[in-house]
Order: structure tokens, then sequence, then C-alpha cells
């Protein structure tokens, strides 16, 4: 791979991953109720789905989701209900975290703090997993940067680590965004976005539950 083509990936891979999505709403979440360095078990959550991503569409998976209803509808029905379920979770929050009461001093790291970070590491590593979209926009881009006269895996590995690296920096931004908008609202405008991420993750469950292959 040249590194004119490793530029020219990162700029379209930029653009795609920069869009709303749900781990990028998820960062946005919880940089608002836990601040940025709470939100770093998400985004790491996230960065491994993007390597196991990048090593099914190496793999083929991609394609298997491309030609098979079945494991198609299975991938796309889990991950619908799980988006959902999330969604309503966070519709239904009362600001801060719905994992954990909050802290009577926000200063105090929470009580059992490993499993709040397994528990936000989880959510975002499942929601890109579990999303077919995923393994089928990534199995149709990423060839295209892919040399087949040069070895592959090398590649490959290339793209992943170019993928996860632009993923982890916009949802740092996120998670910035969402802790500096809690240091300014009021707790009632901090709730709306939890609700209007929660919101935002149900519309993207129902738009998951209608997606389509292509050509189907």
């Amino acid at each position: 791979m040249t590194l004119a083509t490793a530029l020219l990936f990162s700029i379209v891979a930029l653009a795609a991953i920069a869009t709303p999505g749900p781990t990028v709403l998820l960062a946005l979440s919880n940089g608002s109720r836990r601040g940025v360095r709470g939100a770093l078990p998400g985004i790491l959550g996230a960065v491994l789905s993007d390597f196991v991503l990048v090593g099914a569409v190496a793999l083929g998976l991609g394609a298997l989701l491309a030609a098979s209803e079945f494991w198609f509808s299975m991938l796309k029905w889990v991950g619908a209900v799980y988006l959902a379920w999330l969604g309503v979770r966070m519709l239904r929050s009362k600001g801060g975290s719905f994992d954990a009461p909050q802290q009577a001093n926000a200063g105090e790291p929470a009580a059992g703090m490993p499993k709040e970070s397994r528990k936000v590491f989880l959510k975002s590593f499942l929601v890109a997993v579990t999303n077919p979209k995923g393994y089928l926009f990534c199995s149709a881009l990423m060839p295209q940067f892919i040399d087949p006269a040069a070895a592959q895996g090398m590649q490959y590995a290339i793209i992943a680590v170019l993928f996860a690296s632009l993923d982890a920096a916009v949802m740092l931004v996120y998670a910035f965004v969402g802790a500096r908008a809690m240091r300014l609202l009021t707790a009632a405008a901090a709730r709306w976005i939890d609700r209007t991420c929660g919101a935002m993750l149900l519309a993207l469950a129902g738009s998951l539950a209608f997606y389509r292959r292509s050509g189907t």
C-alpha cells in the first residue's frame, strides 16, 4: 500500500466515521455522564470492534453476509434489538449514569469502577460488532484500497490501524464535547443529551431493522 493510497483511504474513512453512528453517540453520552476519562473504555471497545470488523472483511465475512439472507437477518435483528434496548434506557435516563448511582461528590471515583468500565466497554463493542451495515460497508470500501499483487495481510493490518486510529480520534472529540456540555449546561439540559442520543439510537435501530442487502 502506497502513502497516497493510505491517505486517500484515511480521507474516505474519516468522512464515514465522523457521521454520527451508534458508537459515536455512545461516546457523546458517556462523555456527558462520565467525562472523557470515563468514556475511554467505550472508545476502547469500539476500537477493538474495528479490528474485528477489518479482520472479518479480510476473511470474507462481509461477502458471506451479502450472500446469506439467514446470517444477514440474524445479525441485523440482534443489532437492531440491542440498539433499541440501549435507546430506551437512555430515553428513560434521569441524568448521570444509568448503570450506577451518581456519587455525592462528583470528584470521587465511582465505587466498583472496573465493573462499570467493563459495562461501558461491552456496550460500544457489542453495538459495533452486531451491525451488519458496518461489515457490508467495509466489504465494499476496503478491497478498493488493497493491491491484489502485494501481500494482503499487511495491507489489511495497515487499514485496520488507520481505521481504528481515526475512529478513536473522532470518538474522543465527541466525548470531549459531551464532557464540556455537562460543565456548561444545567442538569435538565444535560439530561436531554442522553434523551437525544437515545432517540437517535432508536432511529438507527429502526433503520437497521428495515435495512436490506443490496439486490434484495
